[in-house]
């Protein structure tokens, strides 16, 4: 995930990369992936002493109860009865909540530390509340209680002492559902970026004179063709866009691509699957034709957006069991399709038809490129249709 802010100077600087979604595939497949993953002690072997039960720290799931959330599922990887419970326990069965039945099963002192983190948890959560209720209560505005009550939606809050089988249920249905939407709101989050940013290009013409008003559209028309103007991008996740990186990044001689080292070598973290940041990365070298930092045309939230928009395309078409994580088993298996080997074409998505919907039937040929990238027939085809979509939307007066 990528944190944005601007500067004093109305700038957008990146502040850092965080982990996203995929990095929580415990939460996202509950744990039904664990085998995959590598364990330097066998815990099934030996009850953890109360003394040693102090969670690892790990990344923010950007969930507002993620610390929580964490410990929880620290705590509970500890005892070697749910251990065991979540090798062979497949997602469906999870999120239909039978895992969270061997909560039960539990030794004492794991259940015991549950019952601490949830009454710290339900401390926290009044405590937020009635700090939003009593700002509000100063502003002199309604206080929105089903939406506070929502805040409680993954833990019982009318047995705030333990922490019981319907509390895991609850939790694991929570971030189930709250982390599969993280791309959506990812996805809002961005279009509401787009439409500020318009909105204030537009206020600002407003402030200026006939004649530097036409400097600037004409600047404006200017840098929109210099953006347009790039090479070829590769479609993400062919064997034309893998081999680039093969051969760029890794400095291996295209001619002897192989799909399996290929993926030894940017499973970063060695578990056996690539998740969504490793699929991200591989698609830096096609955006940098795109987008350069150091070039006024080009704008690095839509240089996110468009790696978000690559990364979801490979996902839907080679993440076969849906969850968030492409194995490698499903990665060779994907080299083999035609589509691999003879891809469409793929054009980076205009961002600001992206703002408005299927508005007609020519934008909406274009807008669904996030889904199956539009394939140009022509050299000026891509133009072709921006200037039709334009020319609509002229119409429709939104401009």
């Amino acid at each position: 995930m990528v944190i944005y802010i601007r500067n004093d100077s109305g700038d957008v600087l990146v502040l850092s990369q965080m982990w996203g979604p995929s990095h929580f595939c415990l939460i996202l497949c509950l744990w039904a992936c664990l085998d995959a993953l590598p364990v330097a002690v066998d815990k099934t072997k030996v009850s953890p002493p109360v003394e040693d039960l102090e969670p690892p720290e790990s990344v923010d799931t950007g969930l507002h109860y993620d610390r929580y959330l964490r410990e929880v599922i620290d705590f509970l990887e500890k005892d070697p009865h749910f251990r065991e419970k979540l090798h062979n326990t497949d997602m469906e069965d999870i999120k239909q909540g039978k895992l969270a039945k061997e909560l039960d099963f539990v030794s004492h002192h794991v259940r015991t530390k549950l019952d601490e983190l949830k009454r710290q948890e339900v401390n926290r959560l009044r405590t937020l509340i009635k700090v939003k209720q009593d700002m509000n209560g100063e502003k002199g505005m309604t206080v929105d209680h089903k939406a506070l009550l929502k805040q409680f939606e993954h833990l019982n809050h009318m047995n705030p002492y333990t922490f019981e089988v319907e509390d895991l249920d609850r939790l694991i249905k929570s971030a189930t559902n709250d982390l599969e939407n993280f791309d959506k709101e990812r996805h809002e989050d961005f279009k509401r970026y787009e439409m500020t940013k318009e909105h204030e290009r537009k206020e600002h013409l407003k402030t200026l004179d006939e004649e530097a008003r036409q400097k600037e559209e004409e600047h404006y028309e200017e840098m929109k063709k210099k953006h347009a103007d790039h090479p070829k991008i590769n479609h993400p996740g062919s064997q034309d866009q893998l081999k680039e990186v093969w051969e760029e990044a890794d400095g291996l001689d295209p001619n002897e691509f192989d799909p399996k080292t290929f993926f030894n070598l940017h499973d970063t973290n060695g578990d056996g699957y690539f998740d969504e940041q490793e699929l991200e990365a591989l698609f830096t070298k096609e955006l940098e034709k795109v987008y350069d930092p150091t070039h006024e045309e080009d704008d690095m939230m839509e240089m996110e957006e468009e790696r978000l928009r690559m990364r979801e395309h490979v996902m839907n078409e080679v993440d076969t069991n849906r969850d968030r994580l492409v194995s490698r088993d499903e990665f060779i298996t994907a080299t083999n399709r035609k589509e691999f080997l003879e891809p469409d074409g793929w054009e980076v998505m205009l961002f600001i038809f992206l703002l408005l919907g299927p508005k007609t039937d020519v934008c909406q040929s274009h807008l669904q490129g996030a889904a199956k990238p539009y394939e140009p027939e022509g050299q000026n085809n891509r133009n072709e249709i921006s200037v039709a979509c334009t020319a609509q939307l002229n119409e429709m007066q939104y401009w």
